[in-house]
């Protein structure tokens, strides 16, 4: 994609659906998700911080940043849960990507839509590695906005067809079935989280209560589940029972940050855990064994959000999918900025 000095392209949400649907939802899963694992791949070269994070008693807002030496990105994130009182999303985002060269940026996009996404694909790498071979069922513990997303990525990577779903909000539920009627998906909704879990080999959980719940009890984690911990992603937000954690082997995005936000949370400051990217390079091990407990402590990180960002960007090519946005100073002189402003003098 050519871009002229002082234009930005910019993906506005009209822009995003339009892109995904050109490529398909599953194919843009599946390809987004090579993208974050090649990322994860490419570990040791990112810049990496725990998020700065602006906590207030209704929610909290996020900026998180990294680099890989050529390519910057940042993403500014909200989570506040009790904004569907009011018409509004719990998560809303916007993203950048630059040129750490010049320092110019790239790219502007919505990233509310490009989040559900990458985080799907995130959980989807992760059970690749983690989940029990041949797993067939998933169950799917609160069916918000991100349930259908984590959904269609676990059945583009792993080909799970069969959910049990269940949410505390019988409509949340219903709403789901609708969104994914005709997709082919063998879906149960159940009355409990405790009937949901039966039979799963993947739990899924995906809450957005800021709160220190039990979404999922010790008694109801048998031997060679993996679980896959979306929910659980701010200071003071779990979904799981402690002991279930003592049971587990914990697999993590970037460790300083998931002790501050994950289920890491409930346990020591040194409890051992592995980093994702260890298990994708082959520097550490992934299962082990049919009876072992994976859990994936998923809190999303900066690195998932710069390869979502790269992969739209790659997808830009035609200029169907993006607005130009006169964002840049453009002086005659690059020293005379204010003979710049001259020029628009009436």
């Amino acid at each position: 994609m050519t871009q002229s000095l002082n234009i930005v392209p910019f993906i506005s949400v009209d822009h995003m659906m339009k892109l995904v649907w050109s490529i398909g939802v599953e194919r843009f899963l599946v390809e987004l998700a090579d993208y974050i694992e090649d990322d994860f791949r490419r570990w040791e070269l990112f810049d990496k911080t725990p998020r700065v994070a602006a906590h207030s008693p209704t929610g909290v807002i996020e900026l998180m940043p990294t680099s890989d030496g050529a390519l910057y990105g940042f993403k500014y994130v909200n989570g506040h849960p009790k904004n569907t009182a009011t018409g509004r999303q719990t998560v809303t985002a916007f993203g950048v990507l630059s040129d750490v060269g010049n320092g110019y940026p790239l790219l502007i996009s919505e990233m509310t839509i490009l989040t559900a996404l990458r985080t799907a694909s995130t959980s989807a790498i992760a059970a690749k590695y983690l989940a029990p071979a041949n797993a067939q069922c998933m169950a799917i513990i609160g069916n918000g906005s991100q349930s259908e997303f984590q959904a269609m990525a676990f059945r583009a990577v792993l080909g799970i067809k069969s959910l049990r779903l269940f949410d505390i909000d019988p409509a949340a539920t219903q709403k789901f079935i609708r969104n994914m009627a005709g997709l082919g998906f063998d879906i149960a909704p159940c009355g409990s989280a405790e009937e949901a879990v039966q039979g799963a080999q993947i739990i899924t959980t995906v809450t957005a209560d800021k709160r220190a719940a039990t979404i999922l009890s010790d008694n109801m984690v048998g031997a060679g589940i993996h679980i896959n911990a979306v929910g659980g992603d701010c200071p003071g937000k779990t979904e799981l029972h402690h002991d279930i954690l003592l049971r587990s082997d914990i697999f993590v995005e970037y460790t300083p940050q998931t002790r501050i936000e994950g289920e890491l949370q409930q346990l020591a400051p040194d409890h051992p855990v592995t980093e994702l990217w260890q298990v994708i390079a082959g520097e550490a091990p992934g299962r082990s064994g049919p009876a072992q407990i994976t859990l994936f402590d998923s809190v999303g990180f900066a690195t998932e959000d710069f390869s979502a960002l790269r992969y739209v960007r790659d997808h830009l090519d035609n200029g169907e999918f993006y607005q130009e946005l006169d964002l840049l100073a453009d002086p005659n002189d690059p020293r005379d900025l204010f003979g710049m402003l001259l020029r628009a003098k009436v």
